[in-house]
């Protein structure tokens, strides 16, 4: 029997890209040019499986493309914001994720993000870098401390569990979350966490941190109003999606003093990121790395193909969104 078809929209690390091709007829995106949407609706036609990304904008025009032959969307990634779901059943197509083996390292990112909007470590190291640093001195380039803080998470899954240990057992941080769908009891009790409502969140800690999925229920969750509510020494940090928050509601809390500081590696309509929000020294920008380490990513590819292997073997996938 001959393999199935296999496209991939971007490049993937080199020993999933190996693994792939031992085991389906694959098209590897050599040039690793975001696909647009004529090439995506085209390989939806010709293939039995299709491997998008966060990048690449699986939408209702995509997936209504006629003469579909794909079966099977095996996402990289565990969030599946940018696959429109209705539109996927409509088209037959299962989709699955790659939940679990990003966790940590996500978590990760948002410690570091934390860390360093709050000690101002990246104005620090261009303040070395543009040869303006004159030398120790008691008042300079003062930031905040975290240990001991309060960190408010908004979303409790399991990035946002993973954090919390880390900042709870790490840093003797006290723990707030708002979630619609709490985890059980043990996962709260484990951090010593309180569930509060998103409005106690904001009110009431140090560092805000986002973890909630993105989508229609979270457009904008962060918006003028939201960012009222914190303190005005609080952080915003966001490793989640980059529409929960609006960024010129962000960028004018930034400039005002409504909050002190953001920490983001997501943006709304990334790559491109604000000119205003660039120009801010209050704010750490990183470009989207929550996952990016050797191992997770590849990890990520192998959870791929060991979801589009079951898929192909008529067993249950460990990852089926729909």
């Amino acid at each position: 029997m001959s393999k199935p078809k296999v496209i991939v929209t971007r490049r993937w690390p080199e020993a999933v890209e190996t693994r792939l091709k031992e085991l389906f007829d694959v098209q590897l995106n050599e040039s690793d040019v975001p696909m647009t949407t004529a090439e995506l609706q085209e390989a939806l036609r010709n293939c039995d499986a299709l491997c998008p990304t966060v990048s690449d904008a699986i939408n209702a025009e995509v997936l209504g493309a006629d003469g579909i032959t794909a079966k099977i969307l095996g996402n990289y990634g565990v969030g599946f914001n940018h696959i429109d779901i209705e539109a996927a059943k409509a088209a037959n197509l299962t989709v699955s994720n790659t939940p679990e083996v990003l966790t940590d390292c996500t978590a990760d990112t948002a410690m570091t993000l934390m860390m360093m909007v709050a000690r101002r470590a990246a104005e620090g190291d261009q303040h070395v870098r543009t040869k303006e640093w004159t030398g120790w001195r008691p008042t300079h380039m003062m930031g905040t401390k975290v240990t001991g803080k309060t960190l408010g998470l908004i979303g409790f899954g399991r990035i946002s569990q993973a954090m919390a240990k880390k900042a709870h057992f790490g840093f003797g941080m006290k723990i707030l979350f708002s979630d619609p769908y709490p985890p059980a009891k043990e996962a709260i009790n484990f951090v010593g966490a309180t569930e509060c409502t998103f409005d106690e969140v904001l009110e009431q800690s140090d560092f805000v941190a986002l973890h909630c999925p993105g989508g229609a229920s979270t457009y904008h969750l962060i918006d003028a109003a939201a960012l009222k509510k914190m303190q005005p020494h609080a952080h915003l940090i966001n490793s989640a999606r980059g529409d929960v928050i609006d960024p010129d509601a962000l960028i004018a809390a930034l400039k005002d003093g409504t909050i002190a500081g953001a920490g983001l590696d997501v943006f709304e309509g990334e790559p491109n990121v604000p000119d205003e929000l660039i120009a801010l020294k209050n704010t750490v920008l990183l470009p989207h790395l929550g996952s990016a380490t050797l191992e997770t990513r590849v990890a990520m590819g192998m959870r791929v193909v060991e979801n589009l292997v079951a898929f192909f073997d008529e067993k249950p996938l460990r990852d089926q969104v729909v």
